[in-house]
């Protein structure tokens, strides 16, 4: 087929060369039809030339997009006019796997194909509707890729890692880390199978996301749900500025501390150390989503905002500085082991460490000093402005309350 369709090409090039002829002589008129057979000038034969050897540079190539109109129907074949190369054929499996697609289509009707192989055994050029429409997706996706453009697409499947989207026939994923703030599954230590219950959540939803990653060879396509609003995010951001109070709404509640909406858009993070001047150890106990609160803007950066609740209360570290010295003998609360001993709660917001070299062994400092139970100490190292205290027990009167 090849052959024949450079001879026929060839041939084409021979019949415009013979009919793009100059008279013999200018300005004298033809005498005969054999005549305008004669002669044609140089710089026509080499324009002619030109134009039929780029059609043979372009003849297609396997993995080349093609287009051309159906010419032919049969049970499990059609046929393409791909002149001058031939005639393109979509049979067997490819037929069979577009079908659906081929019932809607009528002789004369332009189809695009990829070419699977040059000529086969008989002659044809093999092509594929369905890889085609693959390669032409993909070619899409790379351009959307580039441009960033917003796609909104829905959540087929859920999967410990992420989220599974059907986008034009293309399979790609979303991974839990790149969901924005409004789906990102907020449970607590991380736990797969709560995180797998939140994302299981958004199976139907139709969500905003843009192309991260898209690697036809490899067939992978990620998205992103994250910068679709940063511009606006921006914008609302730099209203605000470090140490404004704000009030607004709490939205989620973590191991870590909580979130709050400030204003539509825009949330921010009161972590858990900022939730109140004593220990807190389950934000879950002091809040519940749907609180209103006031908190203080303690930082702003890459576009988020850290919030701190107890920077609008009276710190009682503060008045602790004028109450409390070195030496002194105080009554505390046990309220937490740690690896480095055992927390006293002196007062509402100010506590002392009981430091396990005291005890020897955890079991010790634990049968010694209960949770719960109240202990007299010994102050032996005060820092109200770093908010330290250590105390002794050993030294102290050990009475029980």
């Amino acid at each position: 087929m090849a052959d024949e369709t450079i001879t026929a090409v060839a041939a084409d090039a021979a019949e415009e060369i013979a009919i793009k002829v100059v008279p013999a002589s200018e300005g004298k008129k033809a005498q005969s039809s054999s005549e305008k057979l004669t002669l044609a000038t140089p710089e026509t034969v080499s324009e002619i030339m030109e134009k039929y050897t780029e059609k043979l540079a372009k003849y297609p190539e396997m993995g080349d997009i093609v287009d051309g109109p159906v010419i032919g129907i049969e049970k499990t074949s059609l046929f393409v006019d791909l002149a001058p190369f031939g005639t393109g054929i979509i049979f067997g499996r490819e037929f069979m796997m577009t079908r659906d697609i081929i019932r809607k289509i009528n002789i004369g009707d332009t189809v695009t194909a990829k070419v699977l192989e040059r000529e086969n055994e008989d002659g044809y050029v093999e092509l594929s509707l369905k890889e085609a429409h693959q390669a032409i997706v993909w070619n899409e996706a790379e351009d959307l890729l580039k441009s960033k453009t917003i796609l909104k697409v829905q959540v087929k499947e859920a999967n410990k890692g992420g989220l599974i989207i059907d986008w034009k026939g293309l399979q790609g994923f979303l991974p839990a880390s790149q969901l924005g703030p409004e789906h990102y599954p907020r449970v607590e230590d991380g736990d797969k199978v709560k995180i797998m219950e939140e994302l299981k959540r958004l199976i139907g939803q139709k969500i905003s996301v843009s192309i991260l990653t898209a690697v036809p060879k490899e067939g992978k396509l990620i998205f992103t749900e994250k910068g679709n609003d940063q511009k606006e995010r921006a914008v609302i951001v730099e209203k605000y500025v470090v140490g404004n109070e704000v009030e607004g709404e709490i939205t989620g509640i973590v191991d870590f501390g909580v979130f709050v909406k400030i204003e539509e858009g825009l949330e921010g993070l009161v972590h858990i150390s900022e939730l109140d001047w004593g220990l807190v150890e389950d934000p879950r106990k002091l809040f519940k989503v749907g609180d209103k609160v006031k908190a203080k803007i303690i930082e702003i950066a890459g576009g988020k905002i850290s919030l701190s609740i107890k920077a609008l209360r009276a710190n009682p570290w503060i008045n602790a500085k004028d109450t409390y010295k070195k030496g002194d003998d105080v009554k505390g609360v046990i309220i937490k082991y740690n690896k480095y001993g055992a927390l006293a709660s002196i007062e509402e917001g100010v506590a002392g460490l009981v430091h396990l070299s005291e005890f020897g062994t955890e079991e010790n400092l634990k049968s010694s000093l209960e949770l719960g139970k109240t202990y007299t100490f010994k102050i032996t190292h005060f820092d109200p402005k770093d908010q330290k205290m250590a105390l002794s027990y050993k030294v102290a009167p050990a009475k029980k309350d």
